[in-house]
């Protein structure tokens, strides 16, 4: 497999693309009508496309039946060097919380947030299991 790109259908690409830019401290690698992207690490990109153009590629089926604004329509969870540096700027770049930094279960330290578009954002560190 060469890369993997995550892209999440939004309302308004510049409000997503901006959030995105300042959140996860990067300039998009593409910037044009219908789509930007952003580099995540090797190989891994995420992209915001605007609904109506996703509508265009696919068929506007699967849209119509789409939740609300604010209803979780996909996960984006990242492990970064500094999870809750990254969170609280999503908090900052107008993200809803949904649950603080805290350590998982799985062995992770990992907080939650909701986008303006209500996907929800994670961010992560690999920590020690807790018994």
């Amino acid at each position: 497999m060469g890369e993997a790109y995550f892209i999440l259908y939004v309302s308004s690409q510049a409000r997503s693309a901006a959030y995105y830019r300042e959140v996860l401290g990067v300039e998009p690698i593409v910037d044009v009508p219908g789509i930007t992207e952003f580099p995540l690490g090797d190989g891994v990109i995420l992209g915001v496309m605007p609904i109506d153009s996703a509508a265009k590629l696919i068929g506007g089926e699967p849209f119509a039946a789409a939740g609300t604004e604010q209803s979780p329509k996909a996960e984006l969870y990242l492990v970064v060097d500094d999870p809750e540096e990254h969170h609280a700027r999503a908090l900052a770049c107008g993200g809803r919380e949904l649950s603080p930094m805290q350590h998982r279960n799985w062995g992770h330290l990992a907080a939650y947030s909701m986008d303006p578009d209500g996907h929800v954002l994670a961010f992560a560190e690999k920590v020690a299991r807790r018994s």
